[in-house]
This record gives structure tokens, sequence and C-alpha cells, in this order.
């Protein structure tokens, strides 16, 4: 395993929040092009929003009272979550991967990531566990999946930037 140190920390920041967004360009492309809307940030804010009083889990998160900045709050909190994964990936690489990424272990890490959504976050928004609830819980699926897919594929991206680009300082 990995040390963590700055040498680390500032990486591990910019791959997490690259990733995120190439998740987020993935998830807008899948908007525009297959008419499929991604979460609504707002809805992951006011849930976070919520838990201050103690509610974690919903009937529906829709249904939820509204709450002051939720939208920004759950774009804050989205671009956090991304970094701080981006930070346990980069922990669990060997030192040598981020001079020289490979695409294998970002996409297993991407698709191992679904399960939070799946199986923590739809489930208290009222969506069930693995979009049970929703009207298309295959399409939801897929599309959880996918994301979590193009995250990983950011990860590795975003190293392979990082390493042309403090590879051509050297």
């Amino acid at each position: 395993m990995a040390r963590i140190g700055l040498d680390y920390l500032i990486p591990a920041i910019a791959v997490g929040a690259g990733a995120t967004a190439v998740m987020d360009l993935w998830n807008l492309l899948v908007k525009v092009v297959l008419g499929i809307p991604s979460l609504d940030y707002c809805l992951l804010g006011r849930w976070i929003c919520h838990m201050r009083h103690g509610t974690v889990r919903h009937v529906s998160i829709a249904a939820a009272a509204p709450m002051p900045l939720e939208c920004v709050l759950g774009r804050i909190a989205h671009y956090t979550i991304g970094v701080a994964l981006g930070g346990v990936f980069v922990a669990l690489t060997p030192r040598g991967w981020l001079a020289q990424p490979t695409v294998l272990p970002p996409l297993i890490f991407g698709i191992i990531t679904v399960a939070l959504p799946f199986f923590i976050m739809q489930p208290s928004l009222g969506l069930g566990v693995a979009s049970s609830r929703t009207r298309n819980p295959v399409q939801a699926r897929l599309k959880s999946l996918m994301s979590h897919t193009a995250f990983g594929m950011g990860l590795y991206l975003c190293a392979v930037a990082m390493a042309a680009v403090l590879g051509s300082r050297g």
C-alpha cells in the first residue's frame, strides 16, 4: 500500500476532481443524446441538509422540504465525494502508478464505487436498493454503472494527463 504524503495529496485531489468532472461530462452527454437525466445534485444537498435534523432515510427526497442552499451544497458534496474517492484510489495504488498509469485499476475501482449509490444513497433518498423503487430500475442501474465507469476512466485520464505534465517538467 502506498504511503500518503503531500506528493500524493495534491495528485489525489486533482485526479479525484478531474474524474468527477469526467463523470459529469459523461452524464451531460447521456442527458443530451439519450434524454436520461442525472441525479439532481440539489436533492443530494437536500438529503445532507436534512441529516442535520436527524433524518437520513426518506420515503421520497423529492417530497422532502426544500432547504436553503441545497443546490450549492449538493454540488460541493458531489465533488468532495469524488475527491475523497480519488484519494482512496491513489492511496491504494502502488507508488509508481501515478507516474505510469494503467487503465485497469481505476476502471475496476470506478465500477466498485457504484456500491455507494446502490446501497447507501439511493435507499436513503427513497429510491430503493439499486434504484428498485424507480420507474425504470434497469435503466437507473445501468446509468449508475456507466457513470461510475466514467469516473474510473476519469481517474485514468486525469492521471495520464498529470503524468504527462509532470514528466515534461523533469
